[in-house]
This record gives C-alpha cells, structure tokens and sequence, in this order.
C-alpha cells in the first residue's frame, strides 16, 4: 500500500505543477484501474485516485473557486464563468458540447443505483462507469484545448495502446501471465495482456487503432523538437507526425495492435476493424472508395466460392458457432427477465447476476453442425448428450450493448446511450466534410465508434472502469477536433 501512497502523491504534485502532463498521464494509464485498494473501507482503483486528485487540482486551481472562497467573486460569478471558454475569451461563458447528455447520463445512472437499493457496489460502479469519467471529459476539455490538445491525447493513447499489445504479443509467444490453463496451453492460447481475458484486449485496443490511424494521413512536421530527434531517430525529419512520434513508429504500434487482438482472437474487435477500415475509406476520397470496393468485391466472391472459410464465417456471423450460441442463450434469459417492471427501470446497477438468476439454466446442448439429425440423436443418445453439453455460467452482462445498457439503467439509459452515439456519429461525419484540416481526426472517431458499437453486439464495450473513459476521451477529442470552426458552439450543442 505504501507504493500507491507515494504514487498518488508524486502524482498530486505533478498535477499541481502540470496538470496538462497530468491528464496525459492519465490517458495513458487507463488500464491502471487494476490496481485496486481501500481508503477507510471505501474501494477503489489508482485510476479513478487520478482522476479525482487531477480534477481537484484543476477544480481549486484554476478554476474561481479560489478566489470565490476568498470573497473575490459572488457565486453568481463562479457559476457563470466556465473555463470552457468562446474561441479562448475571458469573457462569457460557453455551454459543455454533450454537457445536457452527460447531466442526464448522471441522472439516470444514479437512478439505476437507487433502483438497486444504493448498495455499495452499485455506488462503485456509479463512480467509476459515469462520474469520474464524465469528470475526464471536463478535464480534457479544459486542459487540452486546441490541435495541440489532439495530439497530446493521440500520444497518450498511442503509448497506452503500445504497453498493452507488445505484452499481449509476448504472452502469445510464451503463455507466461496467462492464468487460464485452456488460454494458456498453446494449442488454444489467448492473450490476456493486463486484463485476465482475452476479449478485453479488442474491447480496449479496437477503438484505439482508428483514431491511430489518423494521425498517419495528417501532414508531418517541417521542425523538430530536440525530443523528437530523440525518438525518431535515424529516421528522416519528413515522417515525422504532429504527435511527436515517427510515423513509422506509429504504423508499427497500430500493426502491432492488431497483432495483439488476433493473439487473444478476439473476433468481434476484428470485424468492427474490418467494417470500420470499410467505411473509413469509403469516406476519404473517390480513389479509395473504388479501391475498397473492388477489394470487398474480391473477397466476398473468394468467400462465397471457399466453403473453408464461407462455413465458419457463416456460423460466426449468424451466432451458431460455441461462443454465439452461449450468448444467445444469455440474451433468450435476459428478455425473459426484462418481461415485466424491469422493462422500464431496468434492474439497478450491478444486479443483473443476481436478478436473471430465476431465469437461468444451467447449459444446453451445443450443436456444431455436423450432425443433420442433431436434436434427434439428443434425445436418443446418452452419449451424445454427455460429449455435446455445454454448461453456462451466469456472467456479469448481457453481452449485448442494446441488453447491457437496458438492464443497467433502464429504457431511458438505452434511449440516451442511443442518443449519444448517434449524435456523436453524425457530429463526426458533419465535420470531416466541412472541416478539411481535421477530417481525418474526425473519420477516425468515427470508425472507432463503429468498432464499440459492433463490438458490442456481442460484448460489453462500456462497463469497465478503461472503457468508460475511452468512451467519454473519444467524445471530447470530437469536440476538440470541431471547436475551432465558425459558428461551432451552435452547431456542437
């Protein structure tokens, strides 16, 4: 405990003194919501400790606060004076862009704790899945304005993405930290990286590499800092991207990204990269458009004419395969659950172990697709009935990013979730047409919630303590990408 101690008090010291270095920081380490321990009972992680010291910090800081406790302003002043700021003026004060979102997201999560009779865990999850992120994307906002501010969170993530891959690419070469004997024998290996199983490698890295892979097509650097001849060498001053690294480096951590998330087979990230790579190029320009085409074209006729590949691609796609038939399962309990109050108020958060319990069952019989008369030779066959049981556990979620918002918040969390996502997508694709200087920023953001939202069809790409605030870090680079723009605080509202 004595580490973290003097941890969060370097780090208290850091954000006193650079409080800009100190949100990159915690860009960076979103994944150290691993480490976990109590103060005065209460858990926690050393990621949400950063979050709140940092935003302390600014909140005392920087803000009027100080001088309000001082009695140099009413509050009427401290109210009504934002940091977020029209185009940098001290004068006037500039509505949050999602900010009426982020108010109702706290309203109705806390809602959903209430629903779950304010027990701790739910005020936990309440903390780390809404409020601390939300406080993030304050910061950010505040802190990290302007192209600079884009290319701080570029870096950030970029080194975050990098940590996480090269160990998820070294446990795939060695099994070593990988605690799970069937992930682990290497025959069947998934790499875990940090996290202790394999779908959290895509669900973290997958919305990252889009965002990555903007910053390649962005004009490089005439000048370099001494840092960056540092870093980039020998390589020539041309390559040298707006976010301080090479763009060869910065090629080599997205190459090796993907090579992470096919160590731990991650499926689903996979084809959110494919459909989000789709669209991307679709959207650049009419030379890629066609060549995207063309290629698409190519393999879908390869596939169509392939039965090695066209039948298990088929399976996964139509959720038929092991993993797709266990989460039809889950979804099937799940709606059986959702049949009744818990269809509007949902069942609070952190209880849907708990509440789709009456609706369980303990396995079912996994049909590969081997055997036409599979059903049959079930009800015949003792043996067949002990070689093909699958049993089920009950998870965390729904693994299902319509049924996990809907279970945890209520219709209304859906709706609003729903809301965001949509506003987000169409405030992206609005500016990468009008804004030329930013639209490959903007496409990416784009292609990176494409990747949550296909994802999360079969998974849960927002309750994690990282995904959350991946989540609300991708809300405000969109913001800052499109601040500059004429008439901006209109069109952001």
């Amino acid at each position: 405990m004595w580490y973290i101690v003097l941890f969060l008090l370097a780090f208290f010291v850091l954000a006193w003194r650079k409080l800009d270095f100190s949100v990159m920081l915690i860009v960076a380490g979103l994944p150290l919501y691993l480490v976990r321990f109590k103060i005065f009972g209460v858990p926690s992680t050393l990621l949400e400790a950063m979050i709140l010291i940092a935003f302390f910090c600014w909140f005392i800081f920087r803000t009027k606060f100080w001088d309000f406790l001082r009695s140099r302003y009413s509050i009427k002043d401290f109210i009504g004076n934002s940091p977020w700021r029209k185009n940098g003026s001290a004068e006037g004060r500039r509505k949050y862009p999602f900010g009426i979102e982020a108010v109702l997201l706290l309203i109705v999560s806390f809602v959903a704790v209430g629903v779950a009779h304010y027990s701790t865990a739910s005020l936990g999850l309440w903390k780390a899945y809404f409020f601390e992120p939300i406080l993030l994307y304050i910061l950010i906002l505040n802190l990290l304005q302007g192209k600079n501010g884009i290319n701080k969170i570029g870096l950030a993530l970029a080194t975050s993405a990098f940590a996480v891959a090269v160990y998820a690419v070294f446990q795939k070469f060695t099994g070593i930290g990988i605690d799970n004997p069937l992930w682990q024998a290497e025959a069947t290996r998934r790499a875990v990286s940090f996290f202790g199983y394999p779908n959290a490698v895509g669900l973290y890295l997958g919305p990252i590499i889009p965002v990555l892979t903007a910053f390649l097509f962005l004009p490089a650097k005439k000048e370099c800092s001494p840092l960056e001849k540092k870093i980039c060498f020998p390589l020539p001053q041309e390559i040298i991207s707006t976010i301080g690294l090479s763009k060869a480096f910065l090629g080599f951590i997205i190459l090796l990204s993907l090579a992470a998330i096919y160590s731990a087979k991650s499926i689903g990230a996979l084809v959110g990269l494919a459909i989000a790579g789709f669209i991307f190029c679709l959207l650049i320009n009419k030379k890629a458009r066609i060549a995207v085409i063309v290629i698409a074209l190519i393999a879908a006729i390869g596939i169509y004419f392939y039965p090695p590949i066209q039948k298990p691609l088929v399976r996964k796609i139509t959720a038929m395969d092991l993993s797709g038939q266990i989460r039809r399962f889950q979804w099937k309990e799940t709606l059986m659950m959702l049949n009744g109050p818990a269809k509007i108020w949902g069942i609070g958060l952190g209880n849907y172990q708990l509440a789709v319990a009456p609706y369980h069952q303990p396995g079912f019989f996994y049909d590969d697709g081997t055997d036409p008369n599979f059903h049959q030779h079930t009800i015949e066959s003792a043996a067949v009935r002990a070689r093909t049981w699958q049993p089920v556990e009950i998870y965390l979620y729904p693994h299902d990013i319509i049924l996990n918002f809907w279970t945890e918040l209520g219709l209304a969390g859906l709706l609003l979730f729903g809301w965001i996502i949509i506003k987000f997508s169409i405030f992206n694709f609005q500016f990468s047409i009008k804004d030329k200087k930013n639209k490959y920023i903007h496409l990416g953001l784009l292609g990176a919630m494409i990747v949550i939202v296909v994802h999360g069809l079969v998974d849960v790409p927002y309750f994690k303590n990282d995904l959350a605030c991946l989540f609300w870090i991708l809300i405000a680079m969109a913001v800052l990408a499109g601040g500059k723009l004429t008439n901006t605080e209109k069109s952001i509202r």
